[in-house]
């Protein structure tokens, strides 16, 4: 059953006598909490509510209601508190009556937090003590069943009637409440209740306390679209600048409020704070700008999809070196695949002169180098390399280049796994001596550093670190020796060892790892 009927229709079952009924639930509420059988069930509603309640450790013969704001902060959250703009509604509604039947009419939050409080001055004196005032919370976890807290818990009007509160100080008072939502969202914003002395109030002030509920949501409605208008008058001329463009006015919340045009679009499209797009139902991107008061979302019309880039790759870190350009594995000389690397490390590109230096020293003649690069145009394309510039239009990737970009950023086991054989091993040309030095010297500085032992074993067993006496020395040293490569290293020192001393001295063997 739907919980507003369920709510009304169970006040309306209550014993028309306060006093007979009072009884009855005292002796319900004491059966159900000893385990004995009740002489009436309670109502399903306050049986489900004393479970959550009791769940929560709420204690049936203690109160203590916590106190969330002291009163020197309760005016500044209420003026701030979307209800604020409907407490005269309610109070024109309720106060009135309130007074003549000695109750109170009480306006939480949606966490149960008491904001608002007005009635008879002897009613909220005897309400003070109890908690009954602003700046306490009401709900279920915190002070068991209650109209208040159940309204919101089970989000449906309620009228709790003396002892079918769970904890006793409450079984003077009867009170019925119903929850007050958003109309823009739908969210709770808080309950309206109206409490007072078990004996005065009637069970159709749950029926009443509801109808005030509804008509707050009205009122909150009417204010809603009045801003969604606003909203519209200040930012249609937004929309008109699109041109025709697909473009939507949203509220904070998200919701249309505008677009063109108007049948592509949802009712709510949910901006993230801070994003500048959003994703549509139908696939699309969206642009977000900030409004004072919402957002304008324009979808920008499709941009034709880039040119082809070709795809570049260069191995040369292995025992042969390679090219791959879009799959298709390239012919290499090794000045071609020179060339390619020292453009590779320029991506900015070089001049002739630049060019021939890198490749030929100070005795290099840009003539030649000009030469080179024609013929390797000639090879791979235009779309490859640039004929206004000597620098590469692919998208490049080599392992030297990942190399690097591994010691960059400290994963030392990529890049030393990378590189078993140092840059095109039989280069003499200048840049790519330059660079093969550069890149295992700081490879060997960074696999010594990290004490990292799988590293250094990859190192060791690689090329350029198969000779370095340290490298063998941490490895015979820092190896566990039921690891079965601490005896491999060991002999591998031990062979290093008995070298010529002046030969495989540990400087000479890192220039001969670097030079290789």
């Amino acid at each position: 059953m739907d919980p507003e009927i369920a709510g009304i229709t169970a006040a309306a079952s209550l014993s028309p006598d306060p006093g007979a009924q009072f009884h009855l639930l005292q002796q319900v509420r004491e059966a159900v909490l000893s385990g004995e059988k009740p002489p009436a069930p309670p109502r399903p509603m306050v049986s489900e509510s004393w479970r959550r309640s009791l769940a929560a450790h709420v204690d049936p013969d203690h109160y203590r209601p916590p106190i969330v704001y002291g009163s020197d902060e309760v005016a500044d959250v209420r003026s701030a508190h979307p209800l604020h703009a409907v407490v005269p509604l309610l109070r024109e509604l309720l106060v009135g009556i309130a007074d003549e039947s000695r109750h109170v009419m009480i306006i939480t939050d949606a966490d149960g937090t008491i904001l608002w409080r007005e009635g008879p001055p002897d009613i909220c004196r005897r309400a003070d003590p109890i908690g009954l005032r602003e700046g306490v919370r009401w709900t279920e976890d915190a002070i068991g069943t209650n109209a208040m807290g159940t309204a919101l818990a089970i989000d449906g009007p309620v009228q709790i009637y003396s002892a079918e509160h769970l904890v006793r100080t409450y079984h003077p008072w009867t009170c019925a409440a119903a929850p007050i939502h958003d109309p823009d969202t739908g969210t709770t914003f808080g309950a309206i209740d109206v409490s007072g002395p078990l004996h005065t109030l009637h069970p159709a002030v749950v029926c009443l306390v509801n109808a005030a509920a509804r008509l707050a949501e009205g009122h909150l409605r009417d204010l809603m679209e009045s801003r969604d208008e606003r909203l519209r008058a200040a930012n249609m001329r937004h929309l008109a600048g699109l041109r025709g463009e697909a473009g939507a006015l949203l509220t904070r919340t998200g919701r249309v409020v505008a677009a063109q045009p108007e049948m592509r679009w949802p009712g709510r499209i949910p901006v993230p704070p801070g994003a500048d797009r959003v994703l549509l139902d139908d696939g699309l991107e969206a642009l977000v700008e900030p409004l004072p008061e919402g957002y304008l979302l324009r979808v920008p019309p499709p941009v034709r999809a880039a040119a082809h880039r070709p795809k570049l790759s260069l191995s040369f870190l292995g025992d042969r070196p390679a090219a791959v350009l879009d799959g298709r594995e390239l012919p290499l000389t090794l000045r071609r695949a020179e060339l390619l690397a020292v453009l590779a490390l320029h991506p900015a590109g070089l001049t002739a002169e630049q060019l021939a230096l890198h490749l030929y020293g100070d005795e290099g003649n840009p003539t030649t180098a000009r030469s080179e690069v024609h013929r390797l145009r000639a090879q791979v394309g235009e779309s490859v390399m640039d004929p206004r510039h000597y620098r590469l239009r692919a998208d490049v990737e080599a392992d030297f280049l990942a190399v690097r970009a591994a010691l960059r950023t400290g994963d030392v086991r990529t890049a030393v796994a990378a590189c078993h054989v140092p840059l095109l091993a039989h280069s003499e040309a200048p840049a790519i001596r330059a660079e093969r030095y550069q890149l295992l010297a700081a490879l060997r500085s960074a696999v010594l550093d990290h004490h990292d032992l799988e590293a250094l074993w990859t190192f060791g067993q690689s090329e350029p670190g198969s000779d370095d006496l340290e490298v063998f020395e941490r490895l015979a040293g820092e190896l566990h020796p039921h690891d079965p490569r601490q005896a491999v290293a060991a002999a591998r020192l031990a062979w290093l060892l008995t070298e010529d001393d002046e030969d495989r001295s540990p400087g000479e063997a890192r220039r001969r790892a670097a030079d290789r």
